[in-house]
C-alpha cells in the first residue's frame, strides 16, 4: 500500500530530507516550499499553551499569546480522575489547534523522587502506574483534537541540578519497573505521535543517543512508531542521535547538523 506522503519523500533531495531533521528557529520546523511541505509549530506546555508571539526564549520571558492556565500535573494527579485528565487534554488540544500549533510539548511524567526537585510540580507522581495512567488520558484528549502530544522527558530525568550532564546510573530492573513503566503505559495506551528525550545520560550515554532505550525498548518492544524530538538544546552528537532514533533536533542548529546528516546520507548505500 502506497502511503499518501510517499511521493513527497521521493521528490525530496538529500539536502531537503536532512533539513527536516532540525528546526528552522526556536519553535518551528523547516518548510520545503517547492513541494508545499509546510513548517510545523511546536510549543510548550503541559499546563497551558505557551506560544510566543514575538522573540522566542526558552525561559518564557517573552510575551505569549493569551491562554488558559491549568493546574499543574502534581495538582491534577491528586484528583485520581482519569476522565478529568482527558478533559484537560481536550481543552489543551482545542487551544493549540485554535492557535495553529501542531505539537504540544507535554505531558511530563517523570518520577517524582524529591518534592523539592525543580520540576516536581509538572510531573504527576512518585508512582509509575499513576503517572502513566493519567498521562495517557491527557495524551488521548490532546490528540483527539488533531494535535500531537509529546510525553517527556524520556528518560530517567530525576533532577534539575546538572541536568545537562548528569549520568543517571540505573540497573535494568529498576529502570523498567520505576522509570520507564509510565512511558510504556502512555505509548501502548494512547499512542503519542511524538516523544521528547531528556538532557541527561542514561548509564553513560546521552538519552538522545541511547540505542537501548530508544530502539531496544521504545521501538522494538513497545512498538512506538511516532517521532522523537530532543529537549531544547539537548542534542550532543546529532549523527549518533539520528542513528539511535532521535528524528528531530530542536531548536535550530543554523544548518550545522543538517550538513552532518547530509554527509551521512550521501555515504549510505
Amino acid at each position: 500500500m502506497r502511503l499518501e506522503y510517499q511521493h513527497y519523500i521521493e521528490a525530496m533531495t538529500l539536502q531537503e530530507k536532512a533539513s527536516l531533521l532540525s528546526g528552522a528557529n526556536f519553535w518551528n520546523t523547516k518548510p520545503i516550499k517547492r513541494l508545499k511541505v509546510p513548517a510545523i509549530t511546536l510549543t510548550d506546555g503541559p499546563h497551558g499553551l505557551r506560544k510566543q508571539a514575538g522573540a522566542a526564549d526558552h525561559l518564557g520571558l517573552g510575551e505569549s499569546v493569551k491562554a488558559t492556565c491549568f493546574p499543574t500535573a502534581a495538582a491534577l494527579a491528586n484528583s485520581w480522575d482519569v476522565h478529568l485528565l482527558q478533559r484537560v487534554g481536550d481543552a489543551l488540544g482545542d487551544e493549540a489547534a485554535a492557535n495553529k500549533v501542531s505539537v504540544l510539548l507535554g505531558p511530563g511524567l517523570n518520577i517524582v523522587r524529591d518534592p523539592l526537585a525543580g520540576r516536581a510540580f509538572e510531573y504527576f507522581s512518585e508512582d509509575p502506574y499513576v503517572a502513566g495512567t493519567l498521562a495517557a488520558a491527557m495524551v488521548r484528549g490532546i490528540q483527539a483534537r488533531g494535535v500531537a502530544a509529546t510525553p517527556k522527558h524520556f528518560a530517567v530525568n530525576s533532577q534539575e541540578y546538572l541536568r545537562m550532564s548528569i549520568d543517571e546510573v540505573v540497573d535494568e530492573r529498576t529502570m523498567r519497573e520505576i522509570y520507564l513503566e509510565g512511558f510504556r503505559r502512555v505509548v501502548q495506551e494512547s499512542k503519542p505521535r511524538m516523544i521528547m528525550t531528556s538532557y541527561n545520560k542514561i548509564n553513560g550515554t546521552y538519552a538522545s543517543e541511547n540505542e537501548h532505550s530508544l530502539q531496544d525498548i521504545l521501538v522494538n518492544e513497545w512498538k512506538y512508531s511516532g517521532a522523537t524530538v530532543t529537549d531544547w538544546g539537548g542534542s550532543n552528537n546529532r549523527v549518533a542521535g539520528l542513528k539511535a532514533g532521535t528524528t528531530l533536533e530542536m531548536p535550530s542548529s543554523n544548518g550545522a547538523t543538517d550538513r552532518e546528516i547530509y554527509m551521512l546520507l550521501k555515504q549510505a548505500p
